[in-house]
């Protein structure tokens, strides 16, 4: 066959080489059913194994996530096992069952190309090149989700999944951050402040994405008519961290590393206990309480025994709905 332009999925059947195109659509599913994107005949395979979810991204190269949907064997990129959403590079081997497919992504392999004519490739194991920055991280988990699983439909879960990780990415690139990572059942974002504080814009562009990622799953629980409500948390932390590429050359990996933001997982899991919808790191709130109106009257303070952390750590919890509120009110100001 000629090479295929667009991105694409190789896989060998009895008769011979077949490839998938990823050109339109944004949701393909994989699994041995016939109602699936990728049928594969292998016994090793689930009925609905896994889907690929376009999540968008650089213009020239969009970013497609490998998420396994509680498969009984397993779904392996390049031999190691994913238990969460994982981006994909061109060449990449995905193994389902005993079936092995290769994802082609032309633009990728040309964007590599021109790292190495430019002598940008790093022929080492790992490129770990760190500035510190001032930063807020957002993480938002959905709740119950080992429960979602076991009660709806596989072919709705992954329909539903899909979506839902498709328009967070697109709710927090719009309001200039990144997916950082897909975590489970959860989103990390990060924002990078150029200050050395937040100024108010920065403030209510982290609030509202959250405002926007609550309405966006209260849609989706309209539109697929849930048997219980989906429901999501969130925490968001301020501080300072380690920025920089963790990855090796030819798969680099842009995040962000330290206390901060292993203080927002925390204060999201601290959701739960609290009884809360979000809660706010102390910085965070400290930048609000500056730049917003009526902050005080909505949050409440508590104090939190943090996993992993000595003391009880002050948080600065809400609702959704007030939230919302906070919104109105601040950018009526």
């Amino acid at each position: 066959m000629t090479d295929n332009p667009v991105p694409h999925l190789i896989y060998r059947t009895d008769q011979g080489e077949k490839r998938l195109s990823l050109l339109h659509g944004y949701c393909w599913k994989i699994g041995r059913s016939d109602d699936n994107d990728l049928v594969l005949t292998d016994r090793w395979i689930s009925r609905n194994h896994a889907i690929l979810q376009q999540m968008g991204g650089e213009a020239e190269a969009d970013s497609y996530h490998l998420i396994d949907l509680g498969s009984r064997n397993g779904t392996f990129i390049n031999t190691r096992r994913v238990s969460t959403p994982a981006q994909l590079s061109h060449g990449d081997r995905l193994t389902f069952g005993q079936t092995e497919v290769e994802f082609c992504h032309p633009a990728h392999r040309q964007i590599q190309q021109a790292k190495l004519a430019q002598g940008l490739h790093d022929h080492t194991a790992t490129a770990t090149l760190h500035v510190r920055r001032l930063i807020s991280v957002l993480v938002l988990d959905i709740r119950d989700f080992t429960v979602l699983t076991r009660k709806i439909d596989e072919n709705v879960l992954s329909e539903l999944i899909g979506s839902w990780f498709r328009q967070a990415g697109q709710i927090i690139q719009k309001h200039g951050s990144w997916v950082d990572k897909y975590i489970g059942d959860a989103v990390m974002a990060v924002w990078i402040h150029g200050s050395q504080e937040l100024e108010k814009p920065e403030v209510l562009q982290i609030f509202q994405a959250l405002d926007d990622l609550y309405e966006m799953t209260e849609e989706l629980q309209k539109r697929f008519s849930l048997p219980f409500h989906l429901r999501v948390g969130a925490g968001i932390n301020s501080g300072y961290a380690m920025v920089g590429n963790t990855g090796s050359g030819d798969r680099p990996d842009y995040t962000a590393l330290g206390d901060t933001v292993n203080a927002a997982f925390r204060l999201e899991s601290a959701t739960k206990e609290i009884g809360s919808d979000v809660a706010l790191g102390r910085d965070t709130y400290g930048y609000a309480t500056q730049h917003l109106s009526g902050v005080a009257s909505l949050f409440k303070e508590q104090k939190v025994q943090l996993k992993g952390y000595e003391q009880p750590t002050l948080t600065y919890s809400c609702s959704f709905a007030k939230m919302k509120e906070l919104l109105r009110v601040s950018t009526a100001v």
